[in-house]
Order: structure tokens, then C-alpha cells, then sequence
């Protein structure tokens, strides 16, 4: 059993007990947290798609932590002109633990 849900703008495949990183969640270490955008569910009986979200269907998830992304640089600069504009940045996320599929 699958779910699909949709959280920070992405989309993710998930199944039950999957550790995943997605956009940072305003939730306390350790909380459980209920993802209420389910695109799709498939269960023994076949694959059950919303139109767009599946009614009463929910995935709980435990929040283990929060964190940020390895570093990104960015370069800018023109040729002959003597402009360089170097940036980093680190995008934060939450790390998940989904806990059940209901629906």
C-alpha cells in the first residue's frame, strides 16, 4: 500500500515506515503530524485517484528533525567586465517518518 501525497509544492511516493526530507515544516521534534493532500492511494484493490485530492484520506507521519541541505554555490558574472557576484544557500528541511496511510 502507497500513497501520494503533495506538501511544499513536490509530490512524494510514499509507504508506510519510508524516512523522507521535504520542505521545512513549522512542527516540534518528535510531533506527529498529519499530511492532508493525498493525490492517489493504492490499495490491494487497485489504485484509487483523486479528483484532485482523495476525500478522508490522510497519511500521519512523525517528524524525526530538522536540518539543512548540503551547500549550493552561486556564481554570477560577466565576461570582460569585471563583475562577479559569488553566493551560497542551504535549504532547510524536515525529516519525516510516515507512520500510516488512511483512506
Amino acid at each position: 500500500m502507497y500513497a501520494v501525497i503533495r506538501t511544499g509544492g513536490k509530490q512524494y511516493r510514499v509507504n508506510e515506515g519510508d524516512v523522507l526530507k521535504v520542505e521545512k515544516l513549522t512542527a516540534d521534534e518528535g510531533a506527529t503530524i498529519e499530511f492532508e493532500e493525498v493525490l492517489a492511494i493504492s490499495k490491494d484493490d487497485g489504485l484509487l485517484v483523486g479528483t484532485p485530492l482523495v476525500e478522508g484520506a490522510k497519511v500521519e507521519a512523525k517528524v524525526l528533525g530538522h536540518g539543512k541541505a548540503k551547500k549550493v554555490i552561486v556564481f554570477k558574472y560577466k565576461p570582460k567586465k569585471d563583475y562577479r557576484k559569488k553566493q551560497g544557500h542551504r535549504q532547510p528541511y524536515t525529516e519525516v517518518q510516515i507512520t500510516k496511510i488512511i483512506g
